[in-house]
């Protein structure tokens, strides 16, 4: 990623104005890798920059996410470049406590939040198979591997499937939110996945 220093300016010509997206990935690899690769397929219309890896639940990468944005949105203020477009995290349910607290900091500070449920690679799995029922982390993770043939560090055969998937499972994600609000479950549900959403953001997709 294209890093900017602290008061340098980040603007681009109007004429080529590209939108601005900054990422706080609770994850070591797998988000770090499957997000560089959409951005580098898109960087043609959006800058993205991924967060250093520095916070280990939910709650604290979302207070991240707020103290950076309210950081960049004082020095635009100040004419020293300009504050991103939008600030996401992206984080699992998992075993994290405080779940529900970070979603409604994210929600009061207007935060992004790419969240899955009970975690990143269910959101790999449905790239390759439905699946609506309940399932643990271990059984997502075990299928996913499967499915790519290798761990968190995503390979870039993995990546080629993924994306040519892509559609496929954000209609499946797109589906399983529609199921659980036809259920009346309370977000966040297992199994699920906001993750399109991101990938959306950063491809410049908007089909509804």
């Amino acid at each position: 990623m294209t890093s900017h220093p602290r008061g340098s300016t980040r603007r681009p010509s109007n004429n080529a104005k590209r939108r601005q997206l900054m990422i706080f990935p609770e994850g070591k690899q797998t988000e770090p890798i499957y997000l560089t690769h959409w951005y580098r397929r898109h960087r043609e219309h959006v800058i993205v920059k991924l967060a250093p890896h520095r916070h280990t639940t939910p709650l604290e990468l979302v207070q991240a996410a707020v103290n950076q944005r309210t950081s960049d949105t004082r020095e635009a203020k100040r004419g020293r470049g300009d504050a991103f477009d939008e600030y996401w995290c992206v984080f699992d349910v998992d075993a994290h406590p405080k779940i529900r607290d970070a979603l409604e900091l994210a929600a009061a500070k207007g935060i992004c939040i790419a969240l899955s449920a009970p975690c990143i690679e269910l959101w790999l799995l449905i790239h390759f198979e439905s699946q609506t029922a309940y399932l643990s982390r271990e059984e997502a993770q075990r299928r996913s591997r499967e499915h790519l043939s290798c761990e968190k560090k995503l390979t870039p055969a993995a990546l080629d499937i993924l994306v040519r998937n892509y559609s496929e499972a954000r209609k499946r994600a797109r589906e399983l939110d529609r199921k659980h609000e036809g259920d009346g479950s309370p977000a966040p549900c297992n199994p699920s996945s906001g993750v399109w959403r991101l990938v959306d953001a950063i491809s410049g997709n908007s089909a509804g």
